[in-house]
């Protein structure tokens, strides 16, 4: 007993004194053993990490610390329901037609922002594209200065880096491109009654599921690199949920709207990265023309009666579609008025 004791206070002396970059290791070994949704003995993930019992126990913790629900029972520990977790090799693959011109993917289990990320890696040729992918995303960058955070597991977070040659003339139009092409995907995958919200959101009757940020950085020869964030409510924990509404902020995720057959997020991010490259090369060549009267048909606001925030203004009309540079036409009783900016929503109806 001596001798067992003694080797299992070496191994957590071992554990202890790991390097940072080993314990991150192991922390991404440990969830990839719990991804599949299912009890796992601390016993047998100790075995599979070759840690002591003991240094499981703390990293589970860690975890928790992170966010993350982890279900511990007196014989294991599991996650509450089976994760498809990002894989760089796996996202490749799906990207088949388009794998060449994915200079780089990125996998990673936190990050402060996609966005800022995929900006400090820029695009080295017209054409190609950098992917990021978070399971975590501390500090990421809403529309209006909003924050946009990401606890694992419950959104899809990614950024994708472009570049242009020159700005296509419709450039101010190019969030509602991205939209087609995320409405396109989510419809594809079961999300029927997905639509467009003026300038950059996706609803779902009436609740947001997703929503977009572009951020652009112009070079001296004229060429712009372009970081499209996209984030997907997956997910949503009944605690998310909650502070999301005491924002006033209605939401929906795609396990609610499809359930259990709700697409792999490996296999969405996929889908979704090979539409934005097609549609961004479309939108270089043809302008948003090409794109217009299908935005139009997924239009949620259309011909209803909305009101317009623009800093202490409110301007309250009809929804009446979109012009070929992006803007919001909005009929009101003074006449059409045009906005390339402002803070959407529907009015609520009088009885």
């Amino acid at each position: 007993m001596q001798k067992n004791s003694g080797s299992s206070d070496r191994a957590h002396d071992r554990d202890m004194n790991e390097p940072a970059g080993q314990n991150v290791s192991r922390r991404e070994q440990l969830l990839a053993l719990l991804s599949d949704g299912e009890m796992h003995s601390g016993e047998r993930l100790a075995s599979q990490l070759n840690v002591t019992r003991a240094a499981v126990w703390k990293l589970i913790h860690g975890l928790k610390d992170m966010g993350l629900m982890i279900e511990a029972e007196h014989h294991g520990y599991r996650l509450p329901h089976a994760m498809d977790l990002y894989d760089a090799a796996r996202l490749r693959q799906l990207c088949a037609g388009y794998e060449s011109r994915l200079q780089q993917i990125d996998c990673l289990f936190e990050v402060d922002s996609t966005n800022t990320h995929v900006t400090s890696h820029p695009v080295n040729q017209s054409g190609d594209a950098v992917l990021c992918v978070a399971e975590i995303q501390h500090s990421g960058r809403g529309r209006r200065g909003r924050s946009w955070v990401a606890p694992f597991g419950e959104s899809i977070c990614m950024s994708l880096g472009w570049l242009f040659d020159s700005l296509p003339p419709d450039f101010s139009s190019l969030s509602l491109v991205v939209g087609v092409a995320l409405t396109r995907v989510l419809r594809a995958a079961g999300a029927y009654d997905v639509g467009v919200k003026w300038p950059n959101d996706l609803f779902w009757r009436g609740r947001k599921l997703a929503g977009v940020l572009i951020e652009m950085r112009g070079e001296p020869d004229g060429q712009a690199q372009m970081v499209i964030g996209i984030g997907v409510n997956h997910r949503l924990s009944e605690s998310s949920r909650k502070q999301l509404l005491e924002q006033q902020l209605l939401v929906c995720d795609l396990h609610e709207i499809l359930g259990e057959h709700s697409t792999g997020r490996n296999q969405l991010v996929a889908a979704i990265t090979c539409e934005l490259m097609s549609c961004l090369k479309q939108f270089e060549q043809s302008g948003f023309m090409s794109f217009m009267a299908e935005w139009q048909y997924y239009d949620v606001l259309a011909s209803s009666e909305v009101q317009v925030l623009q800093g202490e203004q409110c301007f309250v009309g009809v929804a009446a579609g979109i012009t070929l540079d992006g803007s919001l036409l909005l009929n009101t009783p003074h006449g059409i008025r045009k906005f390339n900016s402002g803070e959407v929503s529907l009015r609520a109806r009088r009885d």
